[in-house]
């Protein structure tokens, strides 16, 4: 019994798939549409592949055979509820009494402490790498993961004002989808329910030759296929009603640092010229300890 979705499921076998079941495979991830309705016979037409070909790609998946794949399909495809939040409220709040309702906070408190543990630092130091040799970085969250996006925006710009960009901040980002180039690093941010807005993005940068850093919640993420570097984050683990973004803050303010400290000497001083130039504004109240 296959437990992961089919395109997870295949996306996780194709590097071990033989070359022809690989190019079955990406053909089915291109076109899951058609896969879900057609037949395999016209399916293998449209592909240029033979019936027998989808037979050893779904065994290879897990499944007894194409039409048990192609039903995975189409149950993958059946229009999702739009409560991805209330959802999560199992017994119903009704059903809470007053001193489950009082521990609440403690208990989310616990689990986010408890999945910033489980935070793996090594994606994160690989991905810094990434965007150190970036000559621009974009950095994308869209709605709730929005603020994260801003968060590691305003970091990084403290140390390279000129070559890190907000999608969408300066205007429509499908304009920035077009400024997007060869070797930019792009940093796109999301968790279940996947914004439609985050999978394009991600999509056109890795059509660009962008180098893809995802911050996702599961490594069968849309969002994730084709990044060079996954950096997981926990948004669903806890009791609470809606996701936890602290795991996501905590991996990009741990991505900025490690960003800064690749940057040495230059960044040091980038960043003390950002500080003079905010100490000329009087961006901040002046400190207590240090005013005259």
């Amino acid at each position: 019994m296959v437990e992961d979705p089919p395109i997870a499921a295949l996306r996780r076998a194709l590097p071990g798939l033989p070359p022809r079941l690989q190019e079955a495979a990406r053909f089915v991830a291109r076109h899951d549409f058609d896969a879900a309705t057609r037949s395999m016979r016209e399916l293998a037409a449209a592909a240029g592949a033979s019936p027998a070909t989808f037979t050893r790609l779904a065994r290879a998946l897990g499944y007894a055979g194409w039409e048990e794949l192609r039903e995975a399909l189409i149950e993958t495809r059946r229009p999702v509820p739009a409560t991805p939040f209330s959802r999560r409220v199992a017994p119903g709040i009704e059903a809470m009494g007053v001193q489950a309702m009082a521990a609440l906070p403690a208990r989310m408190l616990e689990a986010d402490a408890a999945s910033l543990g489980r935070l793996d630092p090594a994606p994160i130091a690989a991905a810094a790498r990434i965007l150190h040799e970036a000559p621009r970085i974009w950095v994308a969250g869209f709605r709730s993961c929005r603020g994260v996006a801003q968060l590691l925006h305003y970091q990084l710009r403290l140390f390279r004002p000129a070559d890190v960009a907000l999608v969408g901040g300066a205007g429509p980002e499908d304009l920035d989808l077009g400024a997007l180039a060869a070797g930019d690093a792009l940093v796109v941010l999301g968790f279940a329910p996947y914004s439609q807005q985050s999978l394009r993005l991600a999509r056109g940068g890795r059509d660009a030759g962008c180098r893809l850093v995802a911050l996702a919640d599961a490594p069968a993420a849309p969002i994730a296929e084709g990044a060079e570097q996954l950096l997981l984050f926990e948004a669903a683990s806890g009791p609470g009603f809606f996701p936890s973004l602290t795991g996501a803050l905590a991996t990009a303010q741990a991505l900025a640092a490690a960003c800064f400290a690749l940057g040495g000497e230059s960044a040091l001083a980038r960043l003390r010229a950002t500080e003079a130039r905010l100490a000329a504004f009087a961006a901040y109240l002046p400190d207590p300890e240090t005013s005259p």
